[in-house]
Parts: structure tokens; C-alpha cells; sequence
């Protein structure tokens, strides 16, 4: 065998390994998957905590259950709240409210802080 042959050949089953192994093995086992999915849709706790005990329970990250989540198109993102449980507010939201009060589109509204434009919006009425 001459040595492009050798050269050739060698080459060929390098390319013949490289696609037996180009298979992966899954992540979560079909019987994780459905769990997963079942738990999550009556679920009666917030994500947070529903992440932390699935991670736990699969040995996996909460990132990992997250994206396992919103791969299999079930995933909601929760409302953002306050400490006190309400919707936070952006300042973009409240430069709008504000712009509706006054009649006027001031866009840079945005630059000032919250808390001043919060006072403009309860004093505008």
C-alpha cells in the first residue's frame, strides 16, 4: 500500500468515527420531559420554586429546567412585582402616562428619575 493510500485510509475512518459519535445523548428522559411539563401546567408556586425543585429532584440547573420549559413551549415568564406585590411600573410607562395627561409628546421625560416622574403623574391627576 502505497502512502496515499495509507494517507487516504486513515482519513476515512476518522470522517466513519466522527459520525458515530455525532449522535447526543438527551438531556432529560422522555419520562422527565412528561413529569416536567405535567408538574409545571397545575403547578401552584412561582417559578422560582418550581425550578429549585425540579433542578434538585433531576440533578440539573435551573437554567436547564427553564430552558427544558420553554423548548417544549410551555414556559411563562412571571409578572415582575414590588416588594409589595404590585406591577412594576417603567419610566417609559410613566412618561407616557404623562404625555397623555399634558397633550404633549416630551420624550425625554425618560432621562428624570422615577421617583419624579411618579410625583408628576400623581400630581397631574
Amino acid at each position: 500500500m502505497n502512502l496515499i493510500n495509507k494517507v487516504l485510509n486513515f482519513f476515512s475512518l476518522k470522517h466513519e468515527e466522527n459520525n458515530m459519535t455525532a449522535t447526543t445523548a438527551k438531556n432529560y428522559t422522555d419520562a422527565q420531559t412528561a413529569e416536567l411539563i405535567a408538574e409545571y401546567t397545575t403547578k401552584d408556586t412561582n417559578n422560582k420554586t418550581f425550578n429549585e425543585t425540579f433542578a434538585e429532584k433531576f440533578g440539573k440547573t435551573t437554567r436547564s429546567i427553564v430552558a427544558k420549559l420553554s423548548k417544549e413551549g410551555v414556559y411563562k415568564v412571571e409578572q415582575r412585582t414590588t416588594k409589595t406585590g404590585e406591577k412594576v411600573i417603567t419610566k417609559a410607562e410613566l412618561v407616557t402616562q404623562i404625555n397623555a395627561k399634558i397633550g404633549v409628546e416630551v420624550d425625554s421625560l425618560v432621562k428624570a428619575t422615577k421617583a419624579d416622574l411618579q410625583a408628576l403623574v400623581n400630581n397631574l391627576g
